[in-house]
């Protein structure tokens, strides 16, 4: 535990469970005293010394009653914006006479759905993310976490019973790539704070956070927004923002909502393609940055909308402001290259949870086995490796495995639902059989199904119902043996496929 003298690194990192992004309580063991949707509450903790209610004394927290049983308590909390929990920070705020002794904290990862019995239940999958630790009371009580694993939701554990102020959890964010893909070209704010991006530094932060830049809702204030000190000498004010993705900015919008007698004079936006670059490395006088929008005047407390010099694939954007002053909100509309797609489901395939990836690439591929190899060979450097770690996986696989991994698969022309519906794309071609053809399918399915005792595999993109009938009538003189060996290899097919898919999703 770190004392309450300064904050700790990962308090750089944006606050997943802020009510403001949606976090929530959902479920408490015990909340007596004080509400447990407190712990998420976006302001500071107060005090109120004369404040009682029927139940006692009112407290600005998440307080349970004294515990005359066995146990603990605890709370469900779903996280507004998913992503890696770097540190937590255990508010005891006031709680002086009446905090826990302890606390501890698991992750699971859940659809925003889900509901507070089924992640109560006992086959709820919870993983740990920070051992059980001390607490003060009437501190922040600051903990690192180092679990690289993406969580939507949070179970906290307070032993054996108190109150707890606030509960900030620090982490980077990790959107799910198929929903940041989904949204309408030009309609992605790629600077969005939601969709991964991350101001990743500024000249200044004396009156307002840089993370206040990007995030999804308006600004409520002043307070709400970037704003540096007085400039008493040359030069001007920067953030960098790293974008969400690689992706085109199409259109940019600069909001000074509330600045009135402080926005900037002026402002100018640059962009770079620089995947991978440090914060040092951007920020030195001589970094190469392409103009994206020219020296442009700011009216105060207006909303800009500002047009493009040109559309390029950027990865960064720097705002410039001169000399000074606050901005509230920095929009970055545009689309996604196939580049910063594929980088979106690298990072959401590395982070997922252990058993959270099982899953995952037994889509890919239907065997156990196949699935936890796979798992463990992460994190993955990038699509090639992940490519190759697919072949490893895949050569250490033995009969039971592949007779595991073919019945998860639909016969050809019936349907069966899978993670990514993929099973329908890759028999299309034979959705429009006519009706002779699917049923000498159907006929010759089930011969092959006599003959070696599992489904018929082929892999079927491309391939028109006609093509797989032959197919299907040539390999039913093959011997037993020869039969599985081509089967393994259309199933290698139809894997190698899949990943390309995910990684172009």
């Amino acid at each position: 535990m770190n004392d309450d003298d300064g904050a700790a690194d990962f308090e750089q990192f944006v606050d997943l469970a802020a009510a403001r992004l949606g976090g929530t309580v959902l479920l408490a063991s015990d909340d007596f005293f004080a509400e447990k949707e407190n712990l998420v509450a976006d302001a500071p903790a107060i005090w109120s010394a004369d404040r009682y209610t029927d139940r006692g004394k009112w407290m600005d927290g998440w307080e349970s009653r004294r515990r005359r049983t066995l146990g603990h308590d605890w709370c469900i909390v779903r996280l507004g914006i998913p992503g890696i929990v770097r540190g937590v920070v255990v508010d005891t705020a006031f709680f002086r006479g009446n905090y826990p002794e302890s606390c501890w904290l698991e992750g699971a990862v859940a659809p925003p759905d889900a509901s507070a019995a089924t992640l109560a239940a006992d086959e709820a999958a919870w993983f740990p993310l920070l051992p059980k630790s001390r607490l003060a009371g009437d501190a922040k009580n600051r903990f690192a976490v180092d679990a690289p694993w993406r969580v939507t939701h949070l179970r906290f554990h307070i032993d054996p019973d108190g109150g707890v102020a606030r509960l900030r959890v620090h982490g980077d964010v990790v959107p799910d790539p198929a929903a940041v893909a989904a949204i309408a070209p030009g309609g992605l704010d790629l600077a969005g704070l939601e969709h991964g991006a991350s101001v990743i530094g500024a000249s200044d932060m004396f009156f307002g956070g840089r993370h206040h830049l990007i995030l999804p809702d308006e600004s409520r204030g002043m307070h709400d927004g970037w704003e540096t000190r007085r400039r008493r000498g040359p030069g001007h004010d920067w953030a960098i923002v790293r974008l969400a993705a690689c992706g085109v900015i199409e259109r940019v919008v600069v909001d000074t909502s509330h600045f009135k007698g402080n926005a900037p004079g002026t402002c100018r936006i640059e962009i770079a393609d620089a995947p991978g670059a440090t914060l040092d490395a951007l920020a030195a006088p001589d970094f190469a940055w392409t103009p994206l929008v020219p020296d442009t005047s700011l009216t105060p407390h207006h909303v800009h909308p500002l047009a493009v010099a040109g559309e390029w694939p950027a990865t960064h954007a720097c705002l410039r402001i001169f000399p000074d002053g606050g901005v509230a909100r920095l929009r970055l509309f545009g689309r996604l290259e196939a580049r910063g797609r594929r980088d979106l489901v690298l990072a959401f395939v590395n982070a997922l949870p252990p058993d959270a990836a099982a899953t995952e690439f037994a889509a890919w591929l239907g065997s156990s086995r196949f699935a936890s190899a796979l798992a463990a060979l992460r994190p993955f450097a990038d699509e090639a490796a992940a490519a190759a770690a697919v072949e490893r996986s895949m050569a250490d696989l033995g009969a039971a495995d592949w007779d595991e991994a073919f019945p998860a698969h639909p016969r050809i022309g019936e349907r069966k639902a899978d993670a990514h519906g993929w099973s329908a794309g890759e028999q299309a071609g034979a959705a429009d059989a006519d009706a002779a053809t699917r049923m000498a399918l159907a006929a010759g399915q089930r011969g092959y199904e006599t003959r070696f005792g599992r489904i018929f595999l082929t892999c079927a993109t491309g391939k028109t119902a006609a093509t797989i009938l032959a197919e299907l009538e040539a390999r039913m003189h093959n011997a037993p043996a020869a039969e599985l060996a081509v089967a393994i290899e259309e199933q290698k097919k139809i894997t190698r496929l899949r990943l390309e898919k995910r990684f172009g999703a």
